[in-house]
This record gives C-alpha cells, structure tokens and sequence, in this order.
C-alpha cells in the first residue's frame, strides 16, 4: 500500500510540469515581427497624416492603411486575424477621434485600457492568483500544481507585478501626453510602449515559468519511492 501510494503522489506531481507544448508564441499569433510592424503603420500613419493635413486626413489615412493592409494579407494568403483586429481597432479609435474631433482622442480608449490592465494584473497579486501564472499555464496545458506552492505563486508574482508595472509606466507616460496636447508623442510612446514593452514583460513571465517548471520537477522527484520502499 505504501508503494503504491507513494507512485501515485509522485505520479500526480509529475503530471502537471510534463506536459509539452507547441502552440505559438506571442510574437507569433501577432504575426511575427512583420505583424508588429503592420500594429504600428496605422499609428504612425495617424501622426503623420494629422501633422500635415489634420484630422480628418489622418483619421481617413490611418483606416486606409489598416484596410490595405488587410488586403494585402489575404493576398499573401496569410493569417487575417491580426489584420482584422487591427482593423477593428484602428475603427473604433479614429471613430472615437472623428466624433469628438480630438486627435488626441484617437489614443484614449489604450490609455484607460492600460490603467484597467494594471489594476487587474495587481488585484490578481492581491487575491493570490497572480494573472501571469494563471494564463500561462492554462494557455499552456500544465495544471494548477503552481497554485498549491508558494515559491511557484512566488515567481509568478514577480512576473505579473512586471507586467503591472508595464501598464501602469503606459499609462502614466501616455496620459501625461495626453493632458498635455502632445499627439506626436502620444504616437511615439503608444509604439515604443506597446509589444516592445510588453516583449520584456513576457521575458519575465518566461523566468517564473521556467523557475517554477524546475521547482515542481524537484518536488516530484522527492516524493518519488526509493528503491528500498518497493520492496
């Protein structure tokens, strides 16, 4: 009885960290580094258009380039997601801007968006699911084990009070432009801010993964049967 229990215990430790994955990355389901680049054409485009030609240029000129770039992708025959939902983004903020006839406006749904994307990344620490932990390994397929062990939670503390922290610097930065009239530099920081920021914060996350990954490994392996408890 006790060999088997302790096979069980050891069985069920191992489950959780053993299993592999290939879905893809982040950078990936954004369409890779090209994709990063079509996600900042129509900011830049916005900037640009507005500078010289003013706002209903730029609200015009941004949505035709989202919308070419969209074509272009289905001609390419490849993956319309981003290119959708760039789309769809780029519409819904020149629409805001166009209505309010702000330029300005165009960044304000990101702005508040950043903030709410702090406040949750930091209640979860709060509430002792820390977010980072909870969607990389669901997203991932390895279990809750890391909620039942404390330096596991530790780590994914660390990364998700990152990522808190990364929201948080974009909208503080973002808001500041804002009050501030600076569109041009509401462009620049919504660029410089966005994945590249968010890049480094997934290089955290991808620490605690693997610190954790390790430490739950080394647990199984001590609670896995000597050779003279099989006897």
């Amino acid at each position: 009885m006790t060999h088997i229990h302790h096979q069980e215990v050891a069985s069920t430790a191992q489950q959780p960290v053993s299993t592999g994955t290939n879905k893809p990355s982040v950078l990936e389901q954004a369409g890779g580094a090209q994709g990063l680049v079509y996600m900042a054409l129509p900011v830049i485009t916005f900037v640009l258009a507005n500078n010289a030609r003013g706002l209903k240029a730029a609200v015009l000129a941004a949505v035709a380039v989202s919308v070419g770039i969209a074509v272009e992708r289905l001609w390419r025959r490849e993956s319309l997601q981003p290119a959708l939902g760039g789309l769809f983004g780029v519409a819904v903020t020149a629409g805001i801007s166009w209505y309010t006839g702000s330029a300005k406006d165009y960044f304000l749904i990101g702005i508040w968006a950043s903030l709410a994307g702090a406040v949750v990344f930091l209640a979860s620490v709060l509430t002792r699911r820390p977010l980072a932990g909870v969607l990389w390994n669901s997203t991932t397929g390895k279990g809750t084990a890391w909620r039942d062990d404390k330096r596991s939670r530790r780590y994914y503390d660390i990364a998700t009070l990152a990522l808190a922290a990364i929201f948080a610097a974009r909208f503080v930065v973002q808001q500041y432009f804002y009050e501030t009239d600076a569109v041009g530099s509401l462009g620049a920081a919504k660029v410089v801010m966005g994945y590249p920021l968010l890049g480094l914060g997934l290089l955290v996350v991808a620490w605690a993964a693997r610190a954790s990954d390790k430490h739950l490994k080394a647990v199984a392996r001590q609670r896995r049967p000597r050779p003279h408890e099989s006897v």
